[in-house]
């Protein structure tokens, strides 16, 4: 074969076999194929819509657990403390409990509606006839109050002089009747109405105004000067006041006052609640401060949560979001529960079977009745502690 040159390349047959096509699809990958795409659509969606709903308000807010603090930790004292009182170590631990109540997302919802702990609630059975920035003005100032009360307790129980001081009557709540008639407080009045003369009278406390109210009678209609919406001249209203629900013998005007009283103490005494409000924590802080200025520990190194308002006389009162707190002491690791004796049986049933067998829930009337049985699981008697002892 004659030479060619490089510019007459002449290409023979390769030796080389060319790779077999591939095999045809078969039908079954295909199938798999055809699934995944609306699979995975579908999957986006889902993940869409979860992150969506997140974002979508509802006029629904939650019940939930929230947390159980230290009071102790939360306690401060004026310098002067140690001319009233002597402070002792504390063991153990008593804890304030709470409970949750913001509003809820779409998605928020719905997990709240498949938790056993959470109660989903509608704005009516969230606030009732007030509005939200009233109920948490109300909330701020009860929990203000419930120190006050819990403050004169102790000191009270200490041998330590304390004395009550009387604020403005400010409505809290109004009570109508079934069928309220035009002049009826629920129709004249308003929340957060400041009363100042009942009958030309004036009322300047709550007790001066109690005693103004006994003297009519269910269907006599007085004169009501108020403060209303920050104004400095009153506005009189016309007021038909109405029997008592539990009682017909008694007189009222169809309102529930806030508990504007302060306590005059000779020392400082701060406890730090945040933003929390509601009166509930009155008797932890009663039994912390009893704890913190007495010799011994009232809970002998137990840690021991505690809910439930407590009175001038001592006595303690119900409170709400039994279940819902007695979650948050057990997560908090309390071994006693103490609760009021006031509560429904289904609300006392309920905390003992969240409690289980780690957790010991029993129900108090009195200060005295949480006293005792803090003696029973191993804490020292309460013994006053004064320096003048």
């Amino acid at each position: 074969m004659d030479a060619k040159s490089n510019d007459d390349v002449i290409t023979a047959p390769s030796s080389v076999p060319l790779p077999p096509p591939p095999p045809p699809a078969s039908s079954s990958a295909a199938r798999r194929v055809w699934w995944a795409l609306p699979a995975l659509t579908v999957a986006w969606l889902v993940m869409l819509s979860v992150v969506a709903a997140s974002f979508v308000p509802m006029q629904l807010w939650e019940l939930a657990p929230g947390s159980a603090e230290s009071v102790s930790e939360r306690m401060t004292f004026g310098d002067d403390v140690a001319n009233f009182a002597t402070r002792y170590p504390t063991e153990g631990d008593t804890l304030f409990v709470t409970a949750l109540g913001s509003k809820l997302s779409l998605l928020d919802a719905f997990t709240g509606w498949i938790d056993d702990d959470v109660e989903i609630l509608t704005f009516t059975e969230r606030f009732g006839t007030q509005t939200p920035a009233q109920q948490r003005a109300a909330n701020s100032q009860a929990m203000v109050s419930s120190k006050q009360i819990a403050e004169f307790v102790a000191f009270t129980r200490l041998g330590i002089e304390s004395e009550f001081a009387y604020g403005d009557v400010v409505i809290d709540e109004l009570v109508c009747e079934d069928a309220p008639r035009p002049q009826s407080a629920c129709q004249q009045l308003l929340v957060d109405d400041v009363i100042i003369t009942f009958d030309g009278r004036p009322t300047p406390t709550l007790p001066s105004l109690i005693d103004v109210v006994s003297a009519k009678k269910p269907g006599d209609v007085v004169a009501i000067e108020v403060l209303r919406g920050g104004a400095e001249e009153p506005t009189t209203v016309q007021v038909e006041l109405i029997a008592a629900p539990d009682d017909s013998g008694r007189t009222i005007i169809g309102i529930m006052p806030r508990d504007t009283r302060t306590v005059k103490t000779p020392f400082e005494i701060g406890i730090d609640t945040d933003s929390i409000g509601g009166p509930s924590g009155g008797l932890a802080f009663t039994l912390a401060l009893l704890d913190e200025l007495s010799s011994g520990s009232l809970t002998g190194g137990t840690k021991v949560a505690v809910t439930g308002t407590i009175n001038g006389d001592e006595t303690v009162g119900a409170i709400g979001a039994v279940r819902q707190k007695a979650v948050a002491a057990r997560a908090a690791g309390a071994r006693l529960f103490l609760i009021p004796a006031s509560q429904s049986a289904a609300d006392i049933t309920a905390a003992r079977k969240i409690g289980g067998a780690t957790m010991r829930v029993e129900t108090v009337a009195t200060l005295q009745d949480a006293l005792d049985i803090l003696q029973q699981i191993g804490g020292d008697p309460f013994v006053s502690a004064t320096p003048n002892d």
